[in-house]
């Protein structure tokens, strides 16, 4: 099946009901008869040689095949109508859209933004924060932070900077010792991409040379920004990037009481390869780079 003979409607009437689980509700929707939207499918059945739906009274559920093909008709019809919505609807301010993990975004993004409207009072920032990672070919972002060595096909990358993780802890703890270690919990979270380079407590505790381990026991997150949370509220030790903890170290609600500290994966800005970047992603582009310069940290 070529693109000359892809059956679009067809494929949009299968969106649409396994979208909303009913051949009705899909007819409501394109505003067509149910029997409309049976026989297109069945149509698209056919011309595939896959069944895509098991038919029950009253309901319908995806096969495997079905279920295969629904999340790519979906993200490729967000991302068209993504697409045309900013051709179509002129906005009165440019806007850049930012993707970035949960914690980068909330502690090293959020509190600049401030700074980006004072340079850029026309330019509107959107920030999307997730730690699935996006494909820049087919959303709406415009700039992608990775974190890791790369390589990122398809992408152009350029390092932002690199990360450092210190062990931090709430002052009120009176950590300021490794032998202190013994008797506060240690404060992990999940890496997502499990690697031996990952910055562990583990490894921490290689370089430390000292016993890898605290009988005070430890607290675990999926979330790093968590992590940092538990630490500024007095839970334990953690050990966290440099970076996400400035502003709490600047402030006195956390202390870097010893070392080492040891080296994390670098950030990279990313764009597609494929579009060049508007005159507002340039300016944003511009600022993420000035503001993990060493004034801007």
């Amino acid at each position: 099946m070529d693109r000359r003979s892809l059956p679009l409607s067809a494929l949009r009437a299968f969106e649409a009901a396994a979208r909303l689980g009913s051949f009705k509700a899909a007819a409501e929707e394109l505003a067509v008869t149910p029997t409309a939207i049976s026989h297109q499918i069945r149509g698209l059945e056919e011309q595939s040689g896959v069944a895509l739906f098991e038919r029950q009274v009253r309901r319908v559920t995806l096969t495997e095949a079905g279920a295969q093909l629904y999340p790519v008709l979906r993200d490729g019809f967000d991302a068209i109508q993504s697409a045309l919505e900013r051709l179509t609807q002129p906005r009165r301010r440019p806007q850049v859209v930012i993707s970035a993990t949960n914690a980068f975004t909330v502690k090293w993004l959020v509190p600049r933004m401030s700074d980006f409207r004072l340079r850029h009072p026309g330019i509107d920032l959107q920030l999307q924060a997730s730690d699935e990672v996006v494909d820049l070919r087919s959303t709406a972002v415009d700039i992608a932070i990775r974190y890791g060595r790369g390589p990122y096909p398809g992408l152009s990358t350029e390092p932002l900077f690199a990360d450092h993780f210190a062990p931090v802890a709430n002052p009120r703890l009176g950590v300021s010792s490794i032998e202190d270690l013994a008797r506060v919990p240690l404060i992990c979270f999940d890496w997502k991409r499990p690697q031996p380079e990952n910055p562990t407590w583990e490894r921490w505790f290689a370089a430390a040379g000292v016993l890898g381990r605290s009988p005070a026991g430890q607290l675990r997150f999926s979330d790093e920004g968590h992590a940092i949370q538990a630490a500024v509220a007095g839970h334990g030790i953690a050990l966290v990037s440099q970076a996400l903890v400035a502003e709490e170290l600047a402030a006195g609600h956390l202390v870097q009481p010893f070392g080492p500290v040891i080296d994390g994966h670098t950030y990279h800005l990313a764009v597609s390869s494929e579009r060049a970047p508007s005159t507002s992603t340039q300016a944003a582009l511009a600022w993420l780079r000035q503001q993990a310069t060493p004034a801007g940290s």
